[in-house]
């Protein structure tokens, strides 16, 4: 659960970055990537820490499309592991994958998963929610950036595999969190509609989530292998 909060607010930050930047030179992509690492801490609630590291682009064709995005980045990762091998890590300094968030981790943080933080949503392109945003305030019809929707893939190094929607109007208790393991862990018997998550949706949610699923093998693969014995 914590990941999945940590999802909704690298959503909701990624989505005023690229608000304010919309139509200038600077303008940020539609797409993030975060990387989650977790490090003992006797002191928090769940006896660890949670860390991310993000990776944001600015605006292109390339950095417009997520399935691209994400089977480039998994080339780098593999481009970089045969050149450096053990001593690569996607946080650098040597052929860093991430240009925020939590760039430097504690001794012992331990790789856990891969996240994407979209602002497409069922409401539309980002870029197409975002220039009517400006065309209704042109017109006298107020809507901020903050009653945008966004969502978020994630990919954990066990299997588990979570699609978070931040919906800003949704109704009280619906938290958007659909997860392929069961987020209860007392009940007994449970029903998952959500077990297949990653077979479910449209032919480009699909393809988002192998694309996803390869970035998090060759990174878990590489990162759960350099850790010392």
């Amino acid at each position: 659960m914590q990941i999945a909060y940590r999802c909704k607010r690298a959503n909701s930050s990624h989505l005023i970055a690229a608000d304010q930047a919309f139509g200038r030179r600077d303008a940020v992509s539609p797409h993030a990537v975060m990387l989650f690492f977790t490090c003992n801490a006797l002191t928090e609630p769940h006896g660890y820490k949670l860390y991310t590291a993000t990776r944001t682009w600015p605006q292109s064709p390339d950095s417009d499309d997520l399935p691209r995005l994400l089977g480039d980045l998994t080339e780098v990762a593999a481009d970089n592991i045969a050149a450096l091998g053990r001593a690569w890590s996607p946080l650098g300094p040597q052929g860093s994958m991430v240009n925020g968030g939590d760039m430097t981790l504690p001794t012992g943080a331990t790789y856990v998963g891969v996240g994407v933080s979209t602002l497409d949503s069922d409401r539309g392109r980002w870029y197409q929610v975002a220039a009517s945003l400006r065309d209704g305030a042109a017109a006298g019809r107020y809507m901020s950036a903050f009653n945008l929707k966004g969502q978020c893939y994630a990919v954990m190094v066990d299997g588990t595999v979570m699609h978070i929607d931040r919906d800003p109007e949704a109704r009280l208790g619906d938290t958007g969190i659909r997860c392929s393991k069961t987020l209860d862990p007392d009940r007994i018997t449970y029903h998952n509609p959500y077990s297949n998550l990653t077979e479910q949706g449209d032919d480009e949610t699909r393809l988002i989530w192998r694309r996803l699923i390869a970035l998090n093998s060759i990174l878990a693969t590489h990162l759960l292998a350099r850790r010392p014995a």
